[in-house]
């Protein structure tokens, strides 16, 4: 570790991979290392819930977070949705050789507050390192185990013809966000991604009688959750575009670049379908916290299995799902 950059030696089991360990890896996710294979997580009589992800973005830093922080909200968002209560994750590291230790300790430490803020320990995990070039950079795969009330309803099969679409802020900023920070674009903005943990937003609302589903929209962004519930229920949704919130600034790069911002990534919202009336409760309950100040109603579900946008002039046309991907490692 002398020079600053990661070796091979680095990944092969002995003194050196012991060494970024101990010095690196484990302090910046506070985190120790297990006595065996495996770390015992104590069950508290409800339903587990396994949330695994992998994580890959270019560039590596943005603005609003990086790649460690994004691993850690992404995995704690899946099991929030899913309205599970995060108990521990496990945290994998795939290193191109050659990589700055510097920035590596960063991106832990990056990481290991994220989980720390959250109340979630990470427990266990792995470290590989792969030949430069093999790696672009850092990959991180994660695995979070969470507990949820054996009798949660939450099921993309309990939604129905009628129920509201809410989603718990603009839409959009993520993707649009990554996409202003890569050089190819020569472009520049104050655009931040929405990154965060979103367990808050689905702790108040959870156990709300009339909640059907929660989805947080990543790759493909709002759009495609709906598609998703369209292919499994045969149900589709008519939305309103002047109540989706889109902040202006991604509107304006969606239009220079030509991309659709209801089909881009977002690292902190929540897209929930509702009872009509459980919609209001949902939305005050959100808007009491920062991340769902700006929580909105956008549409109803309806027969069909279609998804549409209705204009302000009353118009209508229909969102097609994500074909080619627009924006390849975003997340």
């Amino acid at each position: 570790m002398q020079d600053g950059y990661i070796q091979l030696a680095h990944g092969n089991g002995g003194r050196l991979m012991r060494e970024l360990l101990e010095s690196v890896v484990f302090p910046a996710l506070g985190s120790r290392e297990s006595g065996t294979d495996g770390s015992a997580v104590a069950p508290d009589g409800r339903v587990p819930v396994l949330a695994s992800d992998s994580f890959t973005v270019q560039p590596l830093f943005f603005p609003g977070g990086n790649i460690g922080s994004l691993a850690i909200h992404g995995t704690l968002n899946d099991l929030a949705v899913s309205g599970a209560e995060p108990a521990a994750l496990t945290f994998n590291l795939v290193i191109e050789e050659g990589f700055a230790i510097a920035e590596l300790r960063s991106i832990l430490e990056t990481a290991g507050a994220a989980a720390r803020e959250a109340g979630v320990a990470i427990v266990g995990g792995d470290t590989k390192v792969v030949p430069r070039g093999q790696g672009s950079g850092v990959l991180i795969a994660t695995t979070g185990l969470g507990w949820r009330k054996a009798d949660s309803m939450l099921d993309i099969h309990a939604v129905q013809p009628g129920d509201v679409v809410l989603v718990s802020g603009p839409v959009g900023d993520h993707g649009a966000t990554v996409m202003m920070a890569r050089e190819d674009f020569g472009l520049s903005s104050d655009l931040v991604s929405d990154a965060a943990c979103i367990l808050p937003l689905a702790r108040l609302i959870r156990e709300q009688t009339g909640l059907r589903f929660m989805r947080d929209p990543t790759r493909g962004g709002l759009a495609t959750v709906l598609h998703e519930i369209a292919h499994a229920t045969g149900l589709g949704a008519r939305l309103q575009e002047s109540a989706i919130p889109v902040r202006p600034e991604v509107t304006g790069v969606c239009q220079l670049l030509g991309f659709n911002p209801l089909l881009l990534a977002c690292e902190g919202r929540i897209v929930a379908i509702a009872a009509e009336d459980a919609a209001d409760e949902i939305l005050a309950c959100w808007r009491t916290h920062p991340l769902g100040s700006q929580a909105a109603r956008i549409g109803t579900l309806v027969p069909g299995g279609t998804v549409s946008l209705v204009t302000p002039l009353g118009g209508q046309r229909f969102i097609d799902e994500l074909g080619e991907d627009p924006l390849p490692r975003i997340c």
